[in-house]
């Protein structure tokens, strides 16, 4: 699903460049099923083009499957807009990642838009 919360984030993400292009990258199934510790309640080609109908999104990929860099290496980004709410291993990691295949993004940490109302997990409920 996508909320008010995600197109909030899509909002932020786009005042972030003057002639914005806005990429986002979508979870894979396997993935988000590790970090979150269940299946999403739609497949990932689902997602995808589910995010990719916003009139907000240029382009929408599916994420790696094992590690996260190399879709983000292939787009070649000038920023990463990440998610108030994204942690763990993959964004631990993603600038010294990023650095080591000779990419250097600015890496921006967005805000929260109603996160007590507008979050997917409590949407669902």
């Amino acid at each position: 699903m996508v909320h008010e919360g995600h197109v909030n984030l899509f909002q932020q993400a786009r005042s972030l460049a003057p002639a914005p292009f806005l990429i986002v990258s979508v979870a894979r199934d396997a993935v988000a099923t590790r970090i979150k510790g269940f299946a999403p309640q739609h497949l990932e080609d689902e997602r995808r083009a589910l995010v990719k109908k916003n009139v907000l999104v240029d382009k929408a990929v599916l994420g790696d499957k094992k590690g996260f860099v190399e879709h983000i290496a292939h787009e070649t980004p000038d920023i990463i807009a990440l998610g108030y709410d994204q942690s763990g291993e993959y964004v631990d990691g993603l600038e010294a990642k990023l650095g080591e295949m000779g990419l250097f993004p600015k890496i921006v940490r967005l805000q929260p838009y109603k996160p007590e109302t507008f979050k997917t997990s409590i949407l669902r409920q």
